[in-house]
């Protein structure tokens, strides 16, 4: 089983990115021949691998040594900011085109980008299968912004939409915001699976001495993109209220991410209009060692976000042990609801500050939620349960094109030999 990924950037702060070379990596493990393709794009500058070759790149930390063979292509760079996004890319076009049918299938991630229409056009010329996953671009949070754009993409790709042979969602949710576009024949619902990483020892004590933090605070963690998507300014507006309320004892927020210039300037002023510098801990972009620590060695995992279709850094704070508190547009809420490992509540400041009391007020609650969750995440979401599923969906997609293949190439009775 021969399977091409194509998604239009690996660069490193994004979590589909991630998800998607742990998929290959899982799938490889399966024995599936799984391989990436991309682009170098990495925001506002180009990932620094090398170009028009297959490469080992790299799965997780490097102690691990894992890696996975994948071909990256340069974007066209261009000062206008709609195009660069775009991610267009014409040796990606011209591989594809000589390479697209030495595929059983094509697994496409993202829909409104150059990358993926391309690969969605040619699977669909050279009658090669393809699965799309959509990353929540067909959200309706998502569709609302850059509507116009949105909208006319996907007239243009109507017919590659319709004749794709599944639509791949990561949660219920996702797939009821994307039913009502009735743009594809089939789909199916597959979450991300989740790399458990060893447990550190004395988490939060070595958190506290990397912060200078109060060792008998409860440390409140938002670790995400930094974008108004996420909704940290409610959040921080929740927590105004919580400081006012509670005085001295009280709470320390850490921020880890990063986001444009213009919008972390905001955050600042955020944070200072709301009288909460002294409890605001902002770490930057992390990964490795010090994303784990953060997530081993914080209380509660926080994100109020206007729309996640999944939620991967929710899943491994779950993982981690952390009680979340999210609202419901983020694609997990139901099942945090079902498993009771969290707080789910409207994105409004003051029921995310009640949440935020409910939590000091119970610490052995807290703790409750992060043993169920542990439990539960690792009994749900590991790697090799997902990709089994997958490969099954694989398996049931290709073998259907190869009979009719041969089908079509073998002479009936009537016909000479």
């Amino acid at each position: 089983m021969k399977i091409l990924h194509v998604i239009p950037s690996i660069r490193p702060p994004r979590g589909p990115s991630q998800a998607v070379l742990e998929m290959v990596w899982a799938l490889r493990q399966q024995g599936v021949d799984a391989t990436i393709v991309t682009t170098n794009d990495q925001g506002d500058t180009m990932l620094d691998v090398a170009l028009h070759q297959w490469i080992d790149y790299p799965v997780g930390t490097a102690e691990n040594n894992q890696t996975i063979p994948v071909f990256v292509f340069p974007k066209f760079s261009s000062p206008i900011a709609s195009i660069q996004e775009f991610n267009f890319s014409f040796s990606l076009t011209n591989w594809l085109f000589q390479h697209i049918q030495e595929y059983d299938l094509i697994h496409i991630h993202a829909v409104f980008s150059y990358p993926s229409i391309i690969a969605m056009t040619l699977a669909r010329t050279f009658h090669v299968p393809y699965i799309i996953r959509p990353l929540g671009s067909l959200a309706h949070w998502s569709l609302r912004q850059g509507a116009r754009k949105k909208q006319l993409y996907l007239r243009l790709i109507s017919r590659e939409l319709k004749q794709t042979s599944g639509m791949h969602f990561t949660s219920i949710q996702e797939q009821q915001e994307a039913a009502a576009l009735n743009l594809a024949s089939s789909n199916f619902i597959l979450p991300h699976g989740l790399t458990f990483p060893a447990v550190m020892s004395d988490a939060k004590t070595q958190l506290c001495d990397w912060l200078n933090l109060p060792p008998c605070d409860p440390v409140i963690l938002f670790l995400s993109r930094l974008h108004p998507k996420k909704g940290l300014e409610v959040l921080i507006q929740a927590l105004e209220q919580l400081n006012k309320q509670r005085g001295d004892q009280c709470f320390q927020l850490v921020i880890a991410g990063s986001g444009s210039l213009e919008y972390e300037t905001e955050i600042d002023r955020c944070i200072t209009m709301a009288g909460i510098q002294a409890r605001t801990h902002r770490v930057g972009f992390v990964t490795g060692d010090r994303k784990q620590l953060l997530l081993q060695g914080a209380d509660l995992f926080a994100l109020p976000s206007h729309s996640e279709n999944f939620g991967i850094v929710v899943l491994e704070a779950l993982g981690a042990g952390l009680p979340v508190l999210i609202t419901p547009e983020v694609a997990l809420a139901d099942w945090v609801k079902t498993e009771q490992v969290g707080w789910v509540v409207p994105q409004d400041a003051r029921a995310i500050a009640q949440a935020l009391q409910d939590f000091i007020q119970c610490p052995t609650l807290a703790q409750a939620m992060g043993e169920r969750a542990i439990q539960n995440v690792r009994s749900q979401f590991t790697w090799p349960s997902v990709v089994r599923q997958l490969i099954d969906r694989y398996a049931t997609i290709i073998q259907p094109t190869a009979e009719l293949s041969i089908s079509s190439s073998t002479p009936s009775a009537d016909q000479p030999c």
